[in-house]
């Protein structure tokens, strides 16, 4: 078989990293201690990456640099510093979320391949041109597709020149990844900033079912599904784990190496798999890859599970009653075999080096020749473990003369020379005992010969200087008009709401279809005041279908969450404006919105608090927006929220059950706190909080800044709780936003439950 396939690991700490590489792993994906979504792993230095990368390289194997979590406007300088750094290495690519770091990348770092993170919650084909446009080479798809969808989205992405890459092994979100905002919105700790503080595995008050890890569920494993996968063509096989050591890496991935070399040679899967559960995991399951979204892919505990799976092997293999001492001596038998596994690990990575290399500059010359500067060092040649000695020497085009005033002494070459000290090389104290004093040559022949050094110990390969990113433009509102008010409705009986305002009317559509339904688009037809509202994920047939009714039915402005839609909007000359989902932080993924897809308008995320906000420059002729009110949601997932609190009589969610499921429950953790499960018909199974987001401050804070404030009036996620009266709502938000701030206490009144703590904290 010819298809290259990529095994791609994951590293979180140097070992982990090591230990990838001798599993061999094809690539190591990883983060700096800045600017990535796992500050839990130890990650690594810039120095250590510069080494890793030199390591991974003797061994054939790629290094990727994670830098997948949304930007802050007061980040984007550092962010640019850390890019030209990062650009004159031989790093093999970085992975983004973030919009506005696309279009920094695209626009000053074009020789960094970049790969979209799944963070970007890619789950259908539309949205691979979107991507692609913004520059990805490569995109991580969601974990929660199944075969056939990753085959198409596939097949699509071969199309527009984009690799794929899907998860194969490791922990998986209950929630689609991009779109949890869990603890973001209860502790200020956001997975879009690499901070989840992982609610999902938190421990609950009992539920009627019985469970108390509702949300808690198995770890992926596609091992025995890798032959389906290559026959996808998905490029890149990716195993989850940055705050994993290097024992469970170094288990994963060898159990890969030898499972995808044995298939590509045999035509057979010859590895039966078990050493992977001798590592850490939550038992393992394969049910989002084969579509059965069934109970058993629960398992009421978070913790490893190794010690439950040998005894549930024990009770396999005919023991009928196990007792206690056979219990004790199997998990005496396990650790053993942990600790030999850490041991051998240990053992292999010991002589694995990343340290600086040497760097050692003998200065000579004499009067009437040229300047020779003789460089020694070490260097790599691909598949061979030990470094080599590597020597050459540069000149200079002048001849010395004779110069007292304005000679090169040792002080004058250590000054011009001294940078070469730095990430990857370890300068030792420049040689000048074969060079007579006074002599010299131009001063600026010192700079030209450190660029020839520089040019050849990079291979050939010229030093980038450093960008100088100019401050973003921020165009003021024209007229300086004050904000409109804008509401967000999901039932045809709200419709009415628009006899009595005048406001933008935003109608969210669901998220799920009948094939080949067409009655929005009458419906859009029939109301032309209706803006029709995109939600985030649209899977396979959804897609189309949401698609359809955008090229039937052609209204003149949209809102969307996703970006599939945002494209095809874009190819019909649509207006459209991106959603809050879309996680908008930083005025480069507006600038990115806009020149790339015409995009009118923006909303900004509601996780940034006043000051980041404030940081945000308008592009020109370009509208933001900031919803002000709606419920909070925490997560939405494909899988079944019910399953594991209130029951189910379903074993698994079928065809009928996104489209006529209509429950709703609560669920209570160990604090207290209560959180809404909602399931609307044709609706994700979502998650919010108890609180309703009530923002009236940001009027007085930032109305300057807004072209439109968003109400949500779709009780979605109110659960049982009574819903305020919406045209009481509609006349009291109107007033505030025509100055008179009485309405800020009638508000308060009506919404029995609110916060404002997002906009406090931040990210």
């Amino acid at each position: 078989m010819d298809q290259k396939i990529e095994l791609l690991a994951p590293g979180g700490d140097v070992n982990a990293i090591k230990a990838a590489i001798i599993a061999g792993a094809d690539a190591v994906y990883c983060g700096l201690d800045t600017f990535n979504a796992r500050n839990r792993a130890a990650n690594i230095s810039f120095e250590e990456l510069v080494g890793i990368i030199r390591l991974a390289h003797q061994y054939q194997c790629e290094i990727f640099l994670t830098l997948n979590i949304v930007i802050l406007e007061n980040e984007f300088k550092t962010l640019a510093k850390l890019l030209s750094k990062l650009v004159n290495t031989t790093l093999d690519g970085v992975i983004v979320q973030d919009i506005g770091m696309f279009q920094l990348i695209t626009q000053h770092f074009p020789t960094l391949a970049v790969h979209a993170s799944t963070q970007l919650t890619t789950h259908n084909a539309g949205q691979l041109p979107f991507l692609k446009k913004l520059g990805a080479a490569r995109v991580n798809l969601s974990r929660e597709l199944n075969l056939r969808e990753i085959t198409a989205i596939t097949a699509s992405g071969r199309e527009h020149g984009l690799t794929t890459e899907v998860f194969v092994h490791g922990s998986l979100c209950i929630a689609f990844s991009g779109l949890c905002y869990s603890t973001s919105a209860t502790a200020g700790n956001s997975g879009n900033r690499g901070r989840c503080s992982q609610a999902c595995r938190e421990e609950y008050e009992t539920t009627e079912s019985g469970n108390n890890f509702p949300l808690n569920i198995k770890d992926n494993s596609a091992f025995f599904d890798l032959p389906a996968l290559i026959e996808a063509g998905v490029h890149s096989f990716k195993v989850e784990g940055r705050i994993k050591g290097a024992s469970y890496v170094h288990t994963v991935i060898d159990s890969f190496r030898k499972q995808i070399d044995g298939y590509l040679a045999t035509g057979e899967l010859l590895e039966d798999g078990e050493r992977l559960y001798k590592v850490f995991n939550r038992d393992l399951t394969n049910a989002f890859l084969k579509g059965d979204l069934n109970q058993s892919m629960f398992i009421d505990n978070p913790r490893d599970n190794s010690k439950n799976y040998l005894k549930d092997k024990l009770t396999q293999n005919g023991s009928q009653s196990i007792s206690v001492v056979q219990i004790h001596d199997a998990e005496q038998a396990l650790q053993q075999e942990k600790s030999q596994i850490q041991a051998s690990v240990d053992d292999k990575i010991q002589h694995l080096g990343i340290e600086k290399l040497p760097l050692t500059l003998v200065v000579t010359g004499q009067l009437g020749q040229p300047l020779t500067i003789t460089v020694s060092t070490q260097d790599f040649v691909v598949g061979q473990t030990q470094l080599v000695d590597k020597t050459f020497s540069v000149h200079s085009r002048s001849l010395l003369t004779q110069s007292d005033d304005a000679s090169i002494d040792n002080s004058a070459i250590e000054k011009r020379f001294k940078s070469l000290n730095n990430a990857e090389f370890n300068l030792k104290p420049i040689v000048t005992n074969d060079l007579p004093s006074g002599l010299s040559i131009p001063f600026k022949e010192l700079t030209e010969l450190k660029k020839h050094v520089l040019l050849q110990l990079n291979h050939g390969r010229p030093t980038l200087p450093v960008v100088e990113l100019p401050k973003p433009v921020n165009y003021p509102k024209p007229d300086n008009v004050a904000p409109k008010l804008s509401i967000l409705i999901a039932d045809a009986a709200d419709i009415t709401l628009a006899d009595s305002t005048d406001a933008d009317i935003y109608f969210k559509l669901p998220d799920a279809y009948k094939r080949g339904c067409t009655q929005y688009v009458d419906f859009f037809t029939q109301n032309p005041r209706l803006i029709p509202w995109f939600p985030p994920v649209l899977i396979g047939k959804d897609f189309d279908v949401a698609i359809s009714i955008l090229e039937q039915a052609k209204p003149a402005l949209i809102v969307t969450n996703n970006t599939g839609v945002a494209h095809r909007a874009y190819e019909l000359g649509i207006k459209w404006i991106a959603g809050p989902f879309l996680n908008t932080t930083n005025s480069y993924a507006l600038q990115a919105m806009q020149q790339n897809f015409d995009c009118y308008g923006a909303f900004i995320s509601n996780e940034i608090n006043k000051q980041q906000i404030k940081q945000i420059a308008r592009p020109a002729n370009f509208k933001m927006l900031y919803s002000i009110y709606h419920p909070i949601l925490l997560m939405a997932s494909r899988q079944c929220f019910f399953q594991q609190s209130v029951g189910c009589d379903k074993p698994r969610i079928d065809n009928g059950c996104m489209l006529s499921c209509d429950k709703s429950t609560t669920i209570t953790n160990l604090k207290g706190d209560e959180f809404a499960i909602d399931k609307q018909q044709a609706g994700y199974p979502s998650i919010y909080n108890q609180h309703q987001f009530l923002n009236t401050e940001i009027i007085a804070d930032l109305a300057h800044q807004f072209d439109n404030f968003m109400i949500d009036l779709t009780n979605i996620g109110a659960g049982d709780k009574p819903s305020p009266d919406k045209v009481a709502l509609i006349k009291q938000f109107e007033q505030l936003l025509s100055g008179r701030t009485a309405a800020i206490s009638t508000l308060n009144s009506l919404v029995k439950q609110s916060t404002v703590q997002q906009y406090h904290i931040g990210l």
